[in-house]
């Protein structure tokens, strides 16, 4: 059983349900979505909310590993995005050398609002967090006290590692920057990190059409005698 953890915020409860769909669509092994929703983690996640959060998975990502009794492989991804292609590919890039892996980016953005005009934080190692394939084991670290009361840094940044050098990478095609990255069909996983088209100013996006298809699919139910 793959095991994903899909970050859930109310305020965009239709992303999340498009891309559990565009994951299972696709999955040729049996897949577990979760979304991870703070209405649901009880006196796990206690900290109070910081005015830079854009969405309430900020910091409960951080939460897949101990969600995962700290075994096996896991997922987790920001629910702004889409998947195309088979989420076992994803899984089978884990390497047992490393705590999580990610896509690098280099990305540095320059607007200081993005969707629902959070502000945009600026910092090292931005979106690597979008996407993780944690290797659970390695990341005991992640207890609800820490990640609790750890900072929006020392999570982001991967503190909780004792080096950089456990941080494994993945294939960029597994998260897309959709208007940062240069235009791209052949991806796997595209990302609407600045805002997507389920919302008004960004209907015309890149990959826009793709994301009403899916959600068009995901609605279809077929009417039976």
């Amino acid at each position: 059983m793959l095991r994903v953890f899909i970050g859930y915020d109310p305020r965009e409860a239709i992303t999340y349900s498009v891309l559990a769909h565009s994951i299972q669509r696709r999955a040729t092994q049996p897949v577990s979505i979760t979304p991870i929703a703070l209405n649901q983690l009880g006196n796990i996640y206690t900290r109070e909310r910081n005015p830079l959060q854009s969405t309430d998975f900020s910091f409960t990502r951080f939460l897949t590993p101990y969600l995962s009794n700290f075994e096996g492989w896991s997922v987790f991804m920001d629910c702004d995005m889409i998947v195309r292609d088979d989420i076992n590919n994803l899984f089978a890039l884990a390497d047992d050398r490393y705590a999580v892996q990610v896509v690098k980016h280099d990305h540095t953005p320059e607007e200081e609002t993005k969707f629902l005009g959070a502000p945009q934080s600026k910092y090292q190692k931005k979106n690597w967090s979008s996407v993780m394939l944690f290797n659970n084991a390695k990341c005991k670290a992640l207890t609800p006290d820490y990640v609790n009361s750890a900072s929006g840094l020392e999570l982001h940044q991967f503190k909780w590692l004792d080096s950089d050098d456990l941080i494994g990478e993945i294939p960029h095609r597994w998260n897309h920057l959709v208007a940062y990255d240069e235009p791209d069909n052949d991806v796997s996983l595209v990302h609407f990190t600045v805002g997507g088209p389920y919302f008004n100013e960004y209907r015309d996006c890149e990959y826009a059409e793709e994301w009403f298809e899916e959600r068009k699919i995901m609605e279809n139910c077929e009417q039976r005698k």
